[in-house]
């Protein structure tokens, strides 16, 4: 009876989690359109910012994986 209000307990009592580091709330704007600039250019501002968006959700995927294998997955 000791034993199963412990697991009681243990499972109403949750997990504390981590705070969500700020930089993966970031949203990514597009590259500015300058009237006159080459397009080759905006295109090349745009690849960069998607770069960059890329790697910010790879470290929101990095950021899960590490919460899942410390608390376990819930399914």
């Amino acid at each position: 009876m000791n034993r199963a209000a412990t697991t009681k307990g243990t499972a109403q009592a949750g997990v504390l989690l981590p705070a969500l580091p700020d930089d993966l709330r970031k949203q990514e704007p597009h590259a500015a359109v300058t009237e006159g600039q080459p397009l080759i250019s905006i295109l090349a501002r745009e690849r960069q910012a998607l770069d960059r968006a890329n790697a910010r959700q790879a470290r929101t995927v990095q950021f899960y994986d590490d919460l899942t294998s410390r608390y376990g997955s819930r399914k």
